[in-house]
């Protein structure tokens, strides 16, 4: 008995995962309908001349620019650079927003020193802050990071505090009842509260990430998606300008799929009501 319900249980599990692999798939492919749709409406307009090619070029055009671009080995150099640029700032950004998140969060004191200063400067416009980097750290590699870090920093240190502060106070007390130690209340008791905020925070805060990069490359740089668009601009080249930015959405969607599918993997444990609408019937 105990080994056919070994079986049954193994059954019924392989059931559910290739029934969830199914509704993945099912799902990615729904989410290429409005693109392939936007697409077709493109070359469209292009072939029909509603708008013209000067200011609206066809698709052929543009992905024969970039394949162009691809095979003199500058496309390649453009994406690496920006990439770059965006990890490296978003690590940068991510570590101080999760320390100041982190500390304000937990302590009221420090919380009311230092959130509304930088409640404040999370209003400051990202072109603002370029003429200033230029003169404290130049036009070179550490003006464009720190840039793209302060983008990235606010949406992560907010959802981070949020989550913190909305943690179940019920939980706490209960844990504290349970004699457990300071670690083991924030192992056990804030981290997985504040784990959906701050992964949420983390996927804002990169998206941030690739918005403030165009703004980084702005200051003096030679290579990159960003500067790929203003060459592109200055020399009359609208299909290299629709080109970078239909790079940007690209590599946009794919650094936030990683960060997606970590998220769903380190919070598993959750059974929210995404999981009951990807669930088929049985």
């Amino acid at each position: 008995m105990a080994i056919e319900e070994t079986e049954r249980r193994v059954t019924l599990g392989w059931r559910e995962t290739a029934a969830k692999a199914a509704v993945f798939s099912t799902l990615r492919l729904k989410g290429l309908l409005l693109p392939l749709g936007l697409l077709l409406a493109w070359e469209a307009t292009s072939r029909l001349e509603l708008i013209p090619a000067y200011l609206l070029p066809a698709p052929g055009e543009v992905f024969g620019e970039l394949a162009a671009l691809w095979r003199s080995g500058d496309l390649f150099d453009h994406i690496l650079i920006t990439g770059w640029r965006v990890a490296l700032g978003f690590a940068v950004g991510a570590a101080a927003a999760t320390f100041l998140g982190a500390l304000t969060g937990s302590s009221r004191l420090l919380r009311e020193l230092l959130d509304p200063t930088i409640q404040a400067l999370k209003a400051v416009p990202s072109l603002a802050w370029v003429p200033l980097f230029i003169l404290w750290f130049g036009i070179f590699e550490t003006s464009k990071v720190l840039l793209i870090a302060v983008g990235v920093f606010f949406p992560i240190y907010l959802n981070l505090v949020t989550g913190i502060l909305g943690t179940d106070r019920k939980l706490v007390e209960v844990a504290k009842v349970c004699g457990l130690s300071q670690l083991d209340l924030v192992r056990r008791v804030l981290v997985p509260a504040t784990l959906p905020s701050y992964l949420t925070g983390l996927r804002a805060g990169l998206a941030l990430g690739w918005m403030f990069v165009i703004a980084a490359e702005l200051m003096g740089a030679s290579e990159g998606l960003g500067f790929l668009m203003i060459d592109g601009q200055m020399t009359g080249r609208p299909a290299v300008i629709i080109g970078a930015l239909i790079l940007f959405a690209l590599a946009g969607k794919l650094s936030d799929a990683l960060i997606e599918a970590v998220s769903k993997r380190l919070l598993s444990w959750q059974d929210g009501y995404g999981e009951t609408q990807e669930t088929p019937n049985a």
